[in-house]
């Protein structure tokens, strides 16, 4: 399974984006989804997650109730939507899958080195 993450681009301060993670030629399937960003220079940041195993949603506390992530349905795209975005949230975003029933709990799935199979990334910059 191949996942594709799209919907970056080029936003002023205080914008909105959405992003969708999507697996290339069939439905999603995963315990765990998440998104993860990496900025020039730094390290990879987790910025949400869920797990199926607990029906819950992580997210980092930088992004805490200005993104969400969201799916209409367990086999469906996953999405994350970003507001009031910042020139912090500058970075190239990835979505990413554990797709075997050893899930963490609570901000241990924010840790990427948890997952296996990761899209090719979309970048989000964020500038006036």
């Amino acid at each position: 399974v191949q996942l594709q993450a799209s919907g970056g681009g080029l936003v002023l301060p205080g914008g909105s984006l959405r992003l969708s993670c999507a697996a290339s030629g069939s439905s999603l399937n995963y315990y765990a989804i998440g998104w993860f960003r990496q900025a020039p220079g730094k390290e990879r940041e987790g910025v949400s997650s869920f797990s199926r195993l607990t029906g819950s949603t992580v997210y980092a506390d930088s992004v805490k109730d200005r993104f969400t992530q969201f799916a209409d349905n367990a086999k469906s795209p996953v999405y994350l939507e970003m507001n009031s975005l910042k020139p912090e949230d500058t970075a190239v975003y990835y979505c990413a899958t554990i797709n075997r029933p050893l899930v963490p709990t609570g901000t241990n799935l924010l840790l990427h080195y948890h997952y296996s199979v990761w899209g090719q990334g979309t970048l989000v910059t964020v500038s006036s």
